[in-house]
């Protein structure tokens, strides 16, 4: 399957934990604007296609579509629709695809979502963050929970599947902060809510702030209480986890972001958007300029990754000389693709696949790789099962993290990196 996604680096204002690749400027030089950008990612669509017809690389219609940011709409409504319109022209849009834009609450109205709905979009994240002023004040948020629920309820009446982000673990936010943000979501009737814990990057003003003791440092198990609180009442309203971040009712889930975390092709549009594609080996060495040579037909490789240029002036600069605007791109080998499988599929209720795993080991030796790799025996995993880390399904040797599993997530993908020799 094929996903496409277009990534809007302009923002209203930058809130303070942001790291985003995001800009406040209207007009970031070399055609790189609000009023253009949209002509911009349709010309970086041309060249993108047709790098890909140039390396034998023939994708089939797009499953999913998502714009992010940054804050996608923060362009006109008609600006999104053209954009997705060229996908359908560029790749095709396969039935039933789906359509999806994240949304700042303050900048969308009735009006805009149901152009957005009249286009062909299916989906809209709301940025909610919290439900609680002051929480969303220390996040530099300027919208309200008033603004969430009439994009939801205008969403609902355009026909469009809703979904809001929450953000945990904020400076100065109690626990009973946290359940207020919760229960709001819930009584929104969405069918897709995200949680993530707040990391601080030391780069941002937040990160600046606590550095100077002005706010107060994340506290890892306050953030663990918090995700549990999450999980408890989200479960309890019938949305099941089915991601370490997502919770959904079944048939709800993000299937954009399901298909990151099973490594599926995507192309990534806009300034620092990243692209994956599993077709390397067959292709020919590639020969963008500014990038590293794509392809290396010496040896087997298990794909490639690339990335554009981040700054939206180069960018924009690179597609008015008509060269795909690559800042660089990497193969990636069967060894690397065997971490890659391991560390995705353990955030997913669906699991790791560990034939799939010993699969990608036997890839890995038969290529000649260096590292020591071992298959892995199931039985080799009692002790993370002891320990209440993990479940396997004896059929399918499918490991699934529990919720203690979740919680320590990184040190569970070490504790299978060791067992496969990484």
């Amino acid at each position: 399957m094929l996903e496409v996604y277009v990534h809007v680096p302009f923002c209203m204002r930058r809130c303070g934990y942001c790291d985003f690749n995001t800009y406040t400027a209207v007009d970031l030089g070399a055609g790189a604007s609000r009023g253009n950008y949209a002509n911009m990612v349709v010309r970086e669509m041309e060249l993108t296609r047709q790098w890909q017809l140039d390396h034998g690389i023939e994708e089939p219609t797009a499953d999913t579509v998502f714009f992010g940011g940054g804050t996608p709409t923060i362009l006109s409504a008609d600006d999104l629709v053209a954009m997705l319109d060229a996908i359908r022209r560029i790749w095709g849009i396969a039935p039933g695809a789906e359509i999806t834009t994240e949304a700042n609450p303050d900048t969308v109205n009735e009006y805009y979502i149901n152009r957005l709905a009249e286009g062909g979009f299916t989906r809209i994240s709301f940025g909610m963050q919290s439900a609680v002023p002051h929480v969303l004040r220390t996040l530099d948020r300027t919208h309200t929970p008033a603004n969430v629920a009439a994009g939801v309820e205008a969403a609902n009446k355009a026909g469009l599947r809703s979904s809001v982000d929450l953000i945990y673990g904020a400076p100065g936010e109690s626990l009973d902060d946290w359940r207020t943000s919760v229960r709001t979501a819930i009584d929104l009737g969405v069918n897709h809510i995200s949680a993530y814990a707040l990391t601080v990057e030391p780069t941002t003003k937040m990160g600046r702030q606590i550095a100077a003791g002005t706010l107060p440092k994340p506290d890892d198990d306050d953030e663990a209480a918090k995700y549990e609180i999450a999980d408890d009442l989200f479960t309890a309203a019938g949305l099941e986890w089915y991601e370490v971040s997502n919770w959904a009712r079944p048939g709800y889930e993000s299937r954009h972001n399901l298909g990151y975390w099973r490594n599926v092709d995507w192309a990534g549009l806009g300034p620092g958007a990243h692209s994956h594609y599993n077709h390397a080996a067959a292709a020919e060495t590639a020969d963008v300029e500014d990038a590293p040579d794509a392809f290396d037909t010496a040896k087997q490789v298990h794909g490639l990754r690339s990335w554009d240029i981040a700054h939206p002036r180069l960018w924009g600069t690179a597609i008015n000389e008509s060269r795909v605007p690559w800042g660089g791109s990497e193969t990636i080998t069967p060894g690397e693709n065997l971490e890659e499988l391991i560390m995705l599929g353990l955030r997913l209720r669906e699991g790791l696949d560990l034939n799939r795993i010993n699969q990608a080991v036997a890839e890995a030796e038969s290529n000649g790789e260096t590292a020591p790799f071992r298959q892995i025996d199931p039985a080799e995993l009692r002790p993370m099962i002891d320990d209440g880390l993990i479940v396997v399904d004896a059929d399918s040797h499918r490991v699934v993290p529990t919720r203690k599993g979740r919680l320590l997530n990184d040190a569970v993908i070490e504790r299978f990196f060791d067992l496969a020799g990484i």
